[in-house]
C-alpha cells in the first residue's frame, strides 16, 4: 500500500462536517474517484449530486444552508487539497467510496456577501440562508468564473478582510450591505436593513454610507431616502440622548435649538444647546450622508479645505465660545463620559476671556 492509494469507506451518516459532504471534483480525483465513477455516483436516482460545475454534494436530498454556503465558496474560491493518508479496508474493485475526511483549509479569494453574509451577521430583517435562490460570493475581478445556480459573482477591485463566521469567510457588514442594497429595488426593503445594520450595532453609519458611495449607490433614490431617513431618525434619538445627559447628570439647563448672530452682523450658525452665561455650545454632528461625503472627499483631496462643520466650529470659537463636538456614538456608547466633558467645559468659563456678544434666536 502506498499513499496514492484510495481512502477507505465510511458510511455518509458519519460525515457531520459538511465540508466532508461538499467536494469539487479535484479533490475527490486525488481521493481516487475518477471521472467514470463520478458520473455514475451522479446519475439520476444516485447517492451523489451536482451542485455547481466541479462541485458535488455526497448525499441525495437537498443540500443543507452549510452545505450551499461551502458549495458556493469552493466554486469560487481555490480551496487547497492535499493528499489524504491511506487506511486498509475491504472494498469492491467497482465502487467508489465516500472520502474519510476532506482538509480543513480555508477558501482563498473568496467570501460570501450580500444577504447571505447579512444572515450570517444574525441579520432579522433577510430572509433564511435556505431561502435565498442565490447566494452572493465576493470575488477578485480578475477571476475568471461566471455566476451560475446558486452561486452569483460579485467581482471586487479589492478584497476587504473577511471575518469567519462558523468557519466560513464573510464580508464585513458596511461591504455585504452595499452587496445587498445593490440587487434590492424594494425601497422598504433597502430601508429595514440599513435601518436594522444601524440601530442593532452592527456597523457605523460613517462606514455604511461610504461603501454605499463606493458602489455608486447613493444616486439611486430609493438608497439615498432610505439613508436620509435613517440619518433624521439618528438625529432625534441623538436629541434624546442630549436631553437625557443634561437632566440625568445635573447639568444646567441650556437654550435648546438656537442659531447664534452677530448684532448687525451675520448668521453664526445654528447649535443644539447653548450656555450663554458660560459661552458653552454643544453640535450633534448628524450630517446628511452627502454632506459628510462631500467633507471627506474635500478633506482628503486638500487637506486645507474645511468642512462646514469645522469651519462654523473655529468661527466660534475665534469668538471665544467654547464648542462641544458630540456624534450620536459618543452619547449611546459613553454618556456619563460626555457629561464630563460638558461640565469640564462649563466650568472652565470662568478662566477665559469674556467671549464676545452674540445674539440667540430660536431656531
Amino acid at each position: 500500500m502506498n499513499h496514492n492509494t484510495p481512502l477507505s469507506p465510511r458510511p455518509l451518516q458519519h460525515l457531520d462536517d459538511c465540508r466532508q459532504r461538499v467536494l469539487s471534483a479535484a479533490q475527490l480525483k486525488a481521493h481516487g474517484v475518477n471521472s467514470a465513477a463520478l458520473n455514475e455516483q451522479c446519475r439520476p436516482g444516485g447517492p451523489w449530486q451536482q451542485l455547481l460545475p466541479g462541485v458535488y454534494l455526497l448525499h441525495p436530498g437537498k443540500p443543507t444552508a452549510d452545505e450551499r454556503l461551502h458549495a458556493v465558496l469552493l466554486y469560487a474560491g481555490r480551496p487547497q487539497t492535499r493528499t489524504a493518508v491511506a487506511v486498509p479496508t475491504q472494498t469492491t474493485p467497482d465502487e467508489p467510496h465516500p472520502p474519510q475526511a476532506a482538509p480543513q483549509t480555508p477558501y482563498t479569494n473568496a467570501m460570501v456577501t450580500g444577504l447571505a453574509a447579512l444572515a450570517l451577521h444574525h441579520f432579522v430583517s433577510v430572509p433564511p440562508l435556505l431561502s435565498l435562490d442565490r447566494i452572493d460570493v465576493m470575488v477578485p475581478r480578475t477571476r475568471r468564473l461566471r455566476s451560475t445556480g446558486l452561486a452569483r459573482l460579485v467581482r471586487s477591485h479589492g478584497m476587504p478582510t473577511p471575518q469567519r463566521i462558523a468557519g466560513v469567510p464573510v464580508a464585513p457588514v458596511p461591504r455585504a450591505l452595499a452587496d445587498a442594497v445593490a440587487q434590492l429595488d424594494d425601497a422598504g426593503a433597502v430601508r429595514r436593513l440599513l435601518t436594522e445594520a444601524v440601530h442593532c450595532g452592527h456597523c457605523e453609519p460613517a462606514a455604511m454610507v461610504r461603501e454605499l458611495n463606493q458602489a455608486r449607490l447613493l444616486t439611486r433614490p430609493h438608497v439615498i431616502d432610505a439613508v436620509d431617513s435613517l440619518v433624521a431618525e439618528g438625529r432625534a434619538i441623538a436629541e434624546d440622548r442630549l436631553y437625557e445627559m443634561v437632566r440625568g447628570y445635573g447639568l444646567p439647563d441650556p437654550l435648546w435649538n438656537v442659531d447664534l448672530r452677530m448684532p448687525g452682523g451675520p448668521h453664526l450658525g445654528g447649535v443644539d444647546a447653548y450656555w450663554p452665561d458660560q459661552a458653552v455650545a454643544v453640535e450633534l454632528d448628524t450630517r446628511a450622508p452627502r454632506q459628510e461625503l462631500r467633507a471627506e472627499l474635500q478633506e482628503e483631496s486638500d487637506g486645507l479645505e474645511w468642512s462646514e462643520y469645522a469651519r462654523k466650529r473655529e468661527h466660534l470659537e475665534r469668538l471665544g465660545i467654547t464648542v462641544v463636538h458630540l456624534t450620536p456614538r459618543k452619547l449611546r456608547e459613553s454618556l456619563e463620559q460626555q457629561a464630563t466633558v460638558v461640565r469640564t467645559a462649563l466650568m472652565a468659563s470662568v478662566d477665559r476671556e469674556p467671549a464676545a456678544y452674540v445674539m440667540v434666536l430660536p431656531r
